[in-house]
């Protein structure tokens, strides 16, 4: 279980992010056009978690927009936006921003994703939404970076995450 805080008061999520070294637990999502999408789809590149409580919140738009224009200078990556949003609300953000470099993930069928990634939020006003976090993952299946974001509403550390891109 990890502590976090959400505008200074104390949360806590479900578990521990993976561990850099490790295989990325692998996931069965719902991406915006209702298909299922898997993280063994994108065995070979690099993948960039991008995690967040809800498309409908300013922290989490901006992360989506950093990540999607960081996105276009990036080789042999994707970029996977996860929440527990309805697949249809981040289809609509993305569309209404243009957003095309990032393939939008919901996880609001069971939550397993949340809860093999320790992400779940436990306690307070965001019971079971998925707090903010990035997860990097390289071709072959393995967590290379991870960070989550300790206080949910700050912005995740983009140039840290896009080094380990590289």
């Amino acid at each position: 279980m990890t502590k976090i805080t959400l505008k200074g008061n104390p949360i806590k999520t479900s578990g521990k992010l993976p561990k850099v070294g490790k295989m990325a637990p692998n996931f069965t999502l719902v991406k915006s056009d209702l298909s299922k999408g898997k993280l063994k789809d994108y065995r070979g590149k690099k993948v960039l978690l991008n995690i967040t409580p809800s498309i409908d919140t300013g922290v989490c738009q901006n992360s989506v927009r950093k990540f999607n224009e960081a996105a276009a200078g990036l080789e042999n990556t994707v970029i996977l936006y996860v929440s527990k949003d309805l697949p249809f609300a981040q289809a609509r953000f993305c569309g209404a921003e243009g957003i095309e470099n990032v393939i939008t993930m919901s996880d609001f069928i069971k939550g397993k994703f949340g809860k093999r990634y320790g992400v779940t939020i436990e306690s307070g006003p965001m019971k079971g939404l998925l707090s903010r976090s990035v997860v990097v993952i390289d071709e072959e299946g393995k967590v290379v970076y991870t960070e989550q974001v300790p206080e949910t509403i700050d912005e995740p550390n983009y140039e840290a995450a896009l080094e380990a891109l590289k």
